[in-house]
Parts: structure tokens; sequence; C-alpha cells
């Protein structure tokens, strides 16, 4: 069903009105047709009703159709305006359209077919500038809401910049109080170590059976605070990158042995057996072997913390790309998959809680990570809840050189060679990487 148009016609003479009403009927358009003599006139009824079309005559009693046409637009009224002209007045068509008309007519032109079309056409051309200032307007509202929301975006990162920098301040100066705090109590506590040890010794007094367990309880004690404070004082290091690897050319095996050993009592405490195979076809590597051993003591000393029963292997074997691996297996308690992760994050543990099983810092795999990513290797791991953990440690057997690290140790670069003096004044090598350190002794 056609729709039905308000229609204001504005003309003072009563038979052009007639025409335009008649030509309207016999075209068939559905209408309410209001017709008003004076500008004045049209201009309230413009004011107070909402029209779809309106029919002007160009020369009106109280002003021309040019200045109803620019009153109406400079008041922000919205509606088609067709003006009728008269012979002669198509000259200033090109005005009218100037100042905001939708479409002119020459009154002798008027028919049912003609108006109709004018009609329907300045309908759907107002129609498509409503819709294109609405679209333009949506734009300009959501180019508003952009600027306001990238201000407050602006806005957020300076404060998320502040909360960042004070939170780095922070980190560096909890870092600098583990530091100075790990380091201000190792002074009293090797001391109560070695007093420990001299008061077990025969010769300075043979104690009762009481005492020496209380001596070493002291003395065992000590040892393990010892060991959380140097956990705590690398993690700082690590954590403030001031700690550096000291690379040399060492026996990998005997490394690993050593470490073994070390822990192979605090495996029997606990009923454990330790099994070592190691199967290297060149034993050396060049690298800080200070720190390979704290790797392997820390895997080793979480593999007994969390193995009730059974057995613990350390396994050596040569890798593709000249590669050495260090894997540590048990038949521990196992680690979730989901807490794969979280075991390597610095001070965390599976159980949080203050009254869990397994005491210590949570900085030993940390350490380890943090060791294995210096060295340039990758650490993995394979677990089942209830059977054991395997974590496998692959290194480059030798680390990259850089510049602190020869500066440190006794080695020197000289061109695309690298020279390692040792103790005894004669000069080592091997193959290093890119560079090489010259002597018939060793080779990598």
């Amino acid at each position: 069903m056609e729709e039905t148009l308000k229609i204001l016609v504005v003309d003072d003479d009563e038979v052009d009105r007639m025409a335009v009403r008649r030509a309207l009927t016999k075209a068939g358009v559905q209408m309410d047709l209001s017709e008003v003599e004076e500008g004045g006139d049209a201009f309230f009824a413009l004011s107070t009703t909402t029209y779809d079309c309106v029919f002007l005559d160009y020369r009106l009693p109280d002003q021309d159709g040019l200045t109803l046409i620019q009153q109406i637009r400079s008041s922000e009224i919205k509606v088609p305006l067709v003006v009728l002209t008269g012979q002669g007045d198509e000259r200033i068509a090109v005005e009218l359209m100037k100042a905001g008309a939708t479409d002119y007519l020459s009154k002798s032109r008027i028919s049912s077919e003609v108006l109709a079309h004018v009609l329907r056409n300045a309908i759907r051309i107002y129609r498509a500038e409503m819709q294109v200032a609405f679209a333009n307007q949506q734009l300009r509202e959501s180019h508003e809401q952009l600027i306001y929301k990238n201000k407050e975006l602006e806005r957020q990162q300076q404060h998320i910049q502040v909360q960042n920098f004070k939170l780095l301040e922070a980190s560096r100066l909890k870092s600098h109080f583990l530091a100075t705090m790990s380091h201000e109590l190792r002074t009293p506590m090797n001391a109560i170590i070695g007093f420990s040890q001299i008061l077990l010794r025969p010769k300075f007094g043979q104690l009762t059976h009481q005492q020496a367990d209380m001596v070493e309880r002291i003395l065992n004690n000590g040892k393990h605070l010892l060991m959380l404070l140097n956990e705590v004082l690398d993690f700082s290091k690590l954590e403030a990158g001031r700690l550096d690897l000291k690379p040399e050319i060492f026996d990998i095996s005997k490394v690993v042995d050593a470490a073994v050993e070390e822990m192979h009592s605090v495996g029997e405490a606990k009923n454990l057996s330790l099994l070592l195979q190691t199967d290297l076809q060149n034993p050396l590597g060049f690298n800080d072997p200070m720190r390979v051993k704290q790797i392997l003591i820390n895997l080793l000393s979480n593999a007994i913390k969390f193995t009730e029963s059974g057995e613990i292997w350390v396994e050596v074997k040569e890798l593709p790309a000249n590669k050495v691996g260090i894997i540590v297996r048990d038949t521990g308690i196992g680690i979730a998959p989901r807490d794969f992760k979280q075991i390597f994050e610095a001070f965390r543990q599976v159980d949080q809680s203050i009254t869990r099983k397994y005491p210590g810092t949570g900085l030993g795999l940390a350490i380890v990570d943090s060791l294995v990513k210096m060295m340039g290797g990758k650490i993995f791991l394979e677990s089942q809840l209830g059977v054991g953990s395997m974590f496998r440690i692959e290194l480059p057997r030798q680390v990259t050189l850089s510049t602190v690290a020869i500066e440190a140790g006794n080695l020197h670069l000289d061109n695309d060679r690298v020279f390692y003096s040792g103790q005894n004044s004669h000069q080592s090598s091997a193959s290093v990487g890119k560079a090489s350190i010259v002597s018939p002794k060793f080779k990598l």
C-alpha cells in the first residue's frame, strides 16, 4: 500500500494551487495536502509541522522564494523544496538550487505525470541526503569516540608505564636486598660451619656421644642454611644479570662423578640408590665446570627430595650437533602436566602451603633453567604422577665465548684464536666454536 505523503503548497494564486492539487490527485498520489498563501505562513507551518515535500511559488506577496528558502535552510528545517517558477524565471534556477532548493519546475509544464515524477524524485533525493547525513553523523560520533578512547588508552598506558617503573624499581631493590642479606649472612654461617668442624676433630678434645650428635646437627643445618643462602645469592645475581660464566676446558665425566659422589650420602640417608652411566666418546668440554656441577647438584637434590623409595639414575651421553646430554630420572612423586611450567618459576613450588611436606626456597629449578639458557642449552621434562620424573639437559659442548667470560678467566683472544694460560705456564688448547684454543694436549 502506497504511503500517504504530507504536502505543503505555498502560492498566493488559488488557480495555481488548484492545478497542483489536481495534478497530484490525477497521478494517484496518496496525500494530506495543506495550502498557504504567504512566506511567513509557510515558515510557521514548517516550523511546527513535518512535511514530506513543499511546492513553493517563487513570487510571493511578502517575499520572494529565494529569501524564504534561505530562511528555511538557515533554521535547519529539513524538507524537500520544489520551486514553481513562472515564465522567464528559469534563469534564477541556479541561485535557487544553491540556496537549498531540491528541484524546480515551470508552472507551464505542470501535469500529473511530470509533477508526480518531480515529487517522487525530490523525496528520493532528500531521503538519500538524510541517509548520507546520518551516516556522516555516525562517522563523526565514532571518530570522536575513537579520539576519546585513544586519549583514555594513552592515559592508561602512561599509568602502566609508571606502575612498571615502580615494579622494576621494587624488583631491583628486592634483588639488591636479597644479594646483600645473603652475602652478609654467609660470613657468620661459614664461621658456624668452620667451628663445628673443628669441634668434631679429635685433636681438639673428645666429645661425648651426645655432644658430638648436637655439633653434627649444627654442622648439617649450617650447611643446609648456607646452601639456601647461596641459592638466593645466585638467583639475585641471575635476575640482575650480574652472574657471568667462567668457561674453561674441563673433563665432563669428572664433574658429573663429583656431583653424584657429593649427593651420594644424601641419597643414602633416605635409602635411595644413585646410579651413574656415562657414555662419552670425548669427555672434554668448554664451559663453566662449577655451574655445570651446580645444575646437576640441583637436579639431584630435587630428585632425592621428592623420592621416598626406589632409585635415581644419572646418564651422560653424546648428542648430535656437538652437544652433551645429562639426564636425571627418579621414582618420586611425579609432576602433573599443568604444573610443568610453574616449577621453573622462582620461589614457586607445586605445594605452596605453609605446612608443605617438602621444604625449600623454590629456587633450585629456576636457577637450573636460567643457567641452562645462559649456556645456550635446553631443558626438557617428562613426568607422571606417582611414577617419577625425568629432567633432560642438552648443553653445547662448547659455550659461546663472550668478552666478559674471556676477561674473567685466563683466556686471551687474539683475532680468531683463543689462548688458555694454565697454571704450569705451558699453553693448553682445544677447538672452541669458531675460535680455537691452541695446544697439542686437548682437542674438543
